[in-house]
């Protein structure tokens, strides 16, 4: 059914609907406030001090399909498996980013996120800034791409966040390994990483986040 025009609800109906918008954009402001404040354990990489740096990147050549291999779980994307990302360039100079994932297994209807990312002048494509939502802006920064445009690491500037994306869904542990060794370089502590499950035969394995399951680190081997 059609969405009752604005001028026609009645004002119970505008006022409730109003409210449960502002409680909606406060509860993901105050988590997003939590996870760059307090909600990240210390981290006890001796480089953790060492600011990140960004890389430069061919935008057009850039653009398309990434599969979200591994993150530091976090409140927006945790539980989701068969995540991807797909950026759009515009004529604007802005990229449409959206995000594709499953929350709570492969069984569950695909969820779908838009957001537009902004290129900040002068970073040679490697400093996005992320609209959320009016007015929220986290910034993401490229930290590694390979040659090939196959891989790429995305960090957050106080190393609380940290994605590996790929263009296949599938990645062999060998590289795997090598892009943590990279985030250890650059001061991340790799034991907060989890690998995302890209089939369900994943689930369950180890070092990879399952749905419902305590994503902390358990004191293994760095990133398992």
């Amino acid at each position: 059914m059609p969405e009752t025009p604005v001028s026609l609800r009645s004002p119970s109906s505008w006022l409730a609907s109003s409210l449960a918008r502002a409680v909606l954009i406060l509860s993901v402001g105050a988590s997003l406030l939590l996870t760059g404040c307090s909600g990240a354990p210390a981290n006890p990489n001796p480089r953790a001090d060492v600011p990140l740096q960004t890389v430069s990147v061919d935008l057009p050549r850039y653009m398309g399909r990434w599969y979200v291999i591994a993150n530091i779980p976090y409140f927006a994307e945790r539980d989701f498996v068969g995540s991807r990302a797909e950026w759009f360039l515009r004529e604007d100079g802005r990229i449409d980013d959206h995000f594709y994932g499953r929350k709570n297994g492969f069984d569950q209807p695909e969820s779908h996120y838009q957001f537009v990312d902004t290129v900040v002048p002068g970073s040679g494509g490697g400093l996005w800034r992320v609209r959320l939502f009016w007015p929220i802006y986290v910034s993401q920064l490229t930290l590694y791409v390979d040659p090939d445009y196959r891989y790429t690491l995305l960090g957050y500037p106080d190393k609380s966040l940290g994605w590996i994306f790929s263009r296949d869904p599938v990645m062999d542990d060998a590289t795997y390994h090598e892009l943590l060794a990279r985030f250890d370089a650059m001061g991340y502590d790799t034991s907060r990483f989890r690998r995302v499950p890209q089939l369900a035969n994943q689930l369950g394995q180890p070092g990879f986040a399952s749905p419902g399951q305590d994503d902390r680190p358990s004191g293994g081997a760095k990133g398992e």
